[in-house]
């Protein structure tokens, strides 16, 4: 049966080419705010673009907060790319405004110390062993961002479950590229946006709903 993926429109985020990768990479896909669509799918897409704070004023605006908190709790697959990685930690700093996240992580989002930012273009990522996002994608495989902020430190190790799967970047200093837990998972960089390398992700990720 094919996955049934819901990329959630809460007002941020490249909505349409996100839906055309992920249909390319197997789903049947909906663009959607409706509740109770996004709570039942097989897996729930977090887009985001802009700020932080706007992202999250968005997010409630819809209850995408408590989609996504209470997908998680019965194991239901959620993947956040870009601001929609961000938006999943404890809370984001930006202009020396604190605005509080979604928190199924620990961290704080905070901008990225570089000679030039934003940090835009193709990057290489370093990959945890085991990644099942990454899994037949060549070392050194180059993929899109474009940001100003990032994770610098992870900040949850679980005692007892699954082991956190990281991936790392470097834009003038090491930042959070991916990350995978259980049933949530997430990219800094835009699979939809990152050609071959970022379909096989998303094909990945599609295959293990």
């Amino acid at each position: 049966m094919t996955p049934r993926v819901v990329i959630l429109d809460y007002g941020s985020g490249n909505l349409r080419s996100a839906e055309r990768a992920l249909e390319r990479a197997g789903a049947d896909v909906t663009v959607t705010a409706d509740y109770r669509a996004a709570l039942e799918a097989d897996g729930l897409v977090v887009p985001g673009v802009g700020a932080f704070a706007a992202c999250m004023a968005g997010l409630k605006a819809v209850r995408g907060d408590r989609i996504i908190d209470r997908r998680l709790a019965s194991g239901r697959p959620v993947l956040g790319i870009c601001v929609g990685m961000q938006i999943l930690f404890g809370k984001g700093v930006e202009h020396g405004v604190e605005t509080e996240g979604c928190g199924e992580w620990p961290g704080v989002v905070e901008r990225l110390e570089a000679p030039v930012i934003p940090h835009m273009g193709w990057n290489t990522v370093e990959p945890d062993e085991g990644s099942a996002l990454f899994a037949g994608i060549e070392p050194g495989t180059r993929f899109y961002f474009v940001h100003s902020y990032g994770v610098r430190r992870w900040e949850y190790w679980p005692s007892f479950g699954p082991r956190p799967k990281l991936t790392w970047a470097e834009h003038g200093v090491r930042f959070l590229a991916a990350a995978e837990m259980g049933p949530l998972s997430a990219t800094q960089f835009h699979p939809e946006k990152s050609g071959d390398a970022g379909a096989r992700l998303l094909r990945n990720w599609v295959r293990s709903l």
